[in-house]
């Protein structure tokens, strides 16, 4: 027995992304481990204590007891309060520290990873204690990680892996909520179509599709009459489903056409991720 087939795409798309952030940090100097990365709130060093603190969960390792400070202004919900134990905990170590663990904790999951035996369906502890599949939580991890690498090639400017195996998870991650985004936060009318035309290093077409009953469904097939159609480059379109760039400091890298009131709300409304 081995990895389930349907796994394994999350896996090496973990894998990729994993050894790319080990590459990045390995020869920072110990200031630039404090650089700010364009995750609200965190340096480079919390990004990698994210990134080793959920993969000791992912292995079962017990979270830390830790209390949080209170000055902590990028911590407004329990969800972030949960994600912010692993990272405040590592806040005072030294580079070399960081990346021994980091090292450590890539060997273990890898090892995890090759030895996992279980159904793609098998429940599994998840983020906040919640029940997930297991195929959920690697889908999850592999899009989490490409997300916070692109975070750390930003702050580093070392540009890089936007069509890497982890891009292509999180392509589809974002996909699967466009048509919330569309259909519920920008309340797109019934009966409307709204087209995205993203090109770049992943270039794909999509057209969401309100019903009725105000639904919204996804599919490849263009629209011949679209209520708004969205034309931005792949790196403007994870930024923004990421919270990572604010609308309006983009504006000029989206082409819009059609309905430019609901373009807008589409856009303000992007973000799938604190």
């Amino acid at each position: 027995m081995s990895l389930h087939p349907s796994l394994q795409s999350y896996a090496d798309a973990w894998t990729h992304s994993v050894e790319a952030i080990s590459e990045l940090v390995q020869p920072l100097a110990e200031g630039e481990w404090s650089w700010a990365t364009p995750c609200p709130g965190w340096s480079v060093r919390d990004v990698v204590s994210h990134v080793i603190g959920i993969d000791c969960e992912m292995l079962g390792d017990p979270r830390p007891i830790h209390t949080l400070p209170r000055d902590l202004y990028h911590v407004q919900t329990e969800s972030q309060r949960y994600m912010e134990m692993q990272v405040d905990v590592r806040r005072h170590h030294t580079a070399p520290e960081m990346t021994s663990e980091l090292e450590y904790t890539i060997i273990r999951r890898s090892r995890q990873l090759r030895n996992e035996t279980r159904d793609p369906g098998t429940k599994v502890r998840g983020p906040r204690g919640t029940e997930e599949t297991l195929e959920e939580a690697m889908r999850r991890r592999a899009f989490d990680i490409w997300v916070h690498e692109q975070d750390l090639r930003t702050s580093l400017k070392k540009p890089g892996n936007l069509d890497s195996p982890g891009a292509l998870v999180a392509r589809d991650v974002m996909l699967f909520w466009l048509p919330q985004v569309v259909a519920k936060r920008a309340g797109a009318p019934a009966n409307s179509a709204v087209v995205f035309d993203v090109h770049g290093p992943v270039d794909f077409l999509r057209t969401v599709r309100i019903d009725a009953d105000g639904k919204g469904t996804i599919d490849g097939a263009p629209s011949l009459g679209p209520a708004v159609t969205l034309a931005l480059d792949w790196e403007i379109f994870y930024k923004l489903a990421c919270g990572r760039v604010k609308p309006a400091a983009v504006a000029d890298r989206i082409k819009v056409e059609g309905d430019q009131g609901l373009a807008q709300a589409i856009i303000d409304n992007f973000a799938i991720t604190p």
